[in-house]
């Protein structure tokens, strides 16, 4: 049996933390997550890559940040990391948010709101605006306990209803296949595969 690959991980929000353990677990390798970084938006993650890249000599890092509105993944990686990174540094960018990852997984999120399958989007990293397109399918949805979670209550200002993260981790914990959704998202196929052929390299 091979020892457990140590790694830390840095995210955006809880949804995207919950998406990376869930992501290791599938990925049919040994990691042993350590510390969980960020969860307070992107500017934590852009303002501390550069450390992170430098950390990773000793101990692995994955981290994955949403595209937004940046032209496209490589624009955002060099603007941020405009160094060399490290081998044992996995920085991946979700297109063009982590949402998108998780209606990739058509099936499962449709059932999971219990509407059509083909109501969700067959190329969600196509999508502009993941998340408004997820609000949008939610919507559809007749059950009320997730339509008041994830929509916004009217007259709001929120963007995302007052318990989207929990209703979304619950789907990713409990539904959320990554190989079947990374069939229909590139940028998640290529952050499972970063993860599933990665192997460490120390320095001595």
């Amino acid at each position: 049996m091979t020892d457990p690959i140590p790694i830390h991980i840095a995210v955006e929000d809880f949804l995207s933390e919950m998406v990376l353990r869930v992501m290791l677990k599938q990925s049919g390798r040994q990691f042993a997550v350590g510390a969980c970084m960020g969860r307070t938006g992107f500017g934590y993650l852009k303002k501390n890559i550069t450390g992170f890249n430098k950390a990773a000599k000793g101990i692995p890092f994955l981290i994955v940040a949403d595209l937004d509105q940046t032209e496209c993944p490589p624009i955002l990686i060099n603007k941020w990391l405009p160094v060399l990174k490290n081998d044992n540094l996995i920085f991946r960018i979700a297109v063009r948010e982590v949402e998108s990852w998780l209606l990739a997984h058509r099936k499962a999120f449709a059932g999971f709101l219990g509407i059509r399958e083909s109501l969700i989007p067959s190329h969600p990293d196509e999508l502009e605006d993941p998340k408004r397109v997820l609000i949008q399918m939610t919507a559809r949805s007749r059950k009320r306990q997730l339509r008041e979670s994830i929509i916004p209550a009217p007259g709001s200002t929120a963007k995302i209803g007052p318990d989207y993260n929990g209703a979304l981790i619950y789907f990713v914990q409990k539904h959320w296949d990554v190989q079947e959704a990374a069939m229909r998202s590139p940028s998640l196929s290529r952050t499972f595969d970063a993860v599933k052929t990665f192997q460490p390299v120390y320095e001595f």
